[in-house]
């Protein structure tokens, strides 16, 4: 497709990620206009782009048909963890109400590539993962742990949807944590503790995905119009203790039968909404993913390792920290 043709959209604009694919559509992308979707203004102003402060619950096939939209990009997604049930469940029917429309939308308007950016977290924290998992491994996340499960739904959601609409590409790629010195989500926040727990024994590799080379991957995807599910992550590994040595932050180690109890009654007691007590799977068994597809697919390979990653993000967040004083930390 030629440049004159080309015309991207992507809900979610405004968040951490969607800044970065903006300004690389920007300064390197061969679309004709962007078309940027989201509740909030964008934060800086953009080069040719249409910007719709919609409610993606809503259609807006009009919209994509409009300005003759051949690309959707879906980055809209509340990561929120909820504090009880009744949160859990309605943060994730939001975020498949808005799936669904989005998708039903593209059908409508003749859009040509869906692209959405999935998890890690959708494979599940398991003992017996395989190190490293491949893109055709089973998604296995389970309901306690809401982010992973809702990706994991959600990617059942475009399965259906790629069955029914075969002459819509659809790509999805599933993404270890992506860091940077403009990374605020929470995701990103809750590493940055004073206080990690760890269990007795365990030491896991963890990967970290950095913002810009998620943006020059997804602008490759987007100009190839490259279909498939893909995982991402950056080279190398982090190990947990050097994590916490990285953001500085004070390591406590205990026996899996007393971390266990005590982050369950810390949650339900409300002092902390950082993690669920099954969330220390994840500080046990690693979810490591092959990202080796893409490299072929793509030739792209990232200028930026799973410890540089992480180090930007530290120091970028240290710095707000010694500026702003202790409350500054996020």
């Amino acid at each position: 497709m030629q440049q004159a043709d080309r015309v991207i959209a992507v809900t979610g604009a405004a968040g951490a990620v969607g800044r970065r694919l903006l300004l690389e559509l920007e300064e390197n992308g061969d679309q004709r206009e962007i078309v940027a979707f989201d509740i909030m203004p964008l934060a800086f102003p953009v080069h040719n782009v249409s910007a719709y402060r919609r409610d993606l619950t809503e259609p807006v096939d009009d919209v994509l048909q409009t300005r003759r939209v051949t690309t959707v990009v879906h980055l809209a997604f509340d990561a929120r963890r909820g504090r009880n049930q009744l949160e859990v469940a309605a943060i994730r029917q939001a975020n498949l109400d808005v799936l669904k429309s989005v998708l039903d939308s593209c059908a409508k308007a003749g859009v040509r590539h869906f692209v959405f950016l999935s998890s890690h977290m959708a494979y599940g924290a398991y003992r017996d993962n395989p190190v490293p998992l491949r893109d055709d491994a089973p998604l296995r996340a389970l309901p306690h742990f809401p982010y992973g499960y809702d990706k994991l739904l959600a990617e059942d959601i475009i399965r259906e949807f790629t069955e029914r609409h075969g002459d819509i590409a659809v790509t999805v790629l599933r993404t270890c944590p992506v860091l940077g010195p403009n990374t605020h989500h929470s995701t990103a926040q809750g590493l940055f503790r004073p206080l990690l727990l760890a269990v007795d024994g365990s030491n896991p590799p963890m990967q970290f995905l950095y913002e810009d080379d998620l943006a020059r991957i997804l602008a490759i995807v987007i100009s190839r119009e490259i279909p498939g599910m893909f995982n991402l992550a950056g080279e190398g590994v982090v190990f947990y203790r050097e994590l916490a040595e990285v953001i500085r932050s004070k390591l406590v180690s205990l026996p899996a039968f007393l971390a266990y109890p005590l982050v369950r009654l810390t949650w339900n007691m409300g002092f902390q909404w950082e993690s669920t007590a099954d969330g220390l799977d994840l500080v046990r068994y690693p979810i490591l993913l092959d990202a080796s597809n893409m490299r072929r697919v793509t030739g792209y390979r990232c200028r930026h390792t799973s410890m540089e990653t992480l180090t930007a993000f530290a120091n970028s967040r240290l710095l707000y920290s010694d500026q702003n004083g202790a409350e500054g930390v996020v």
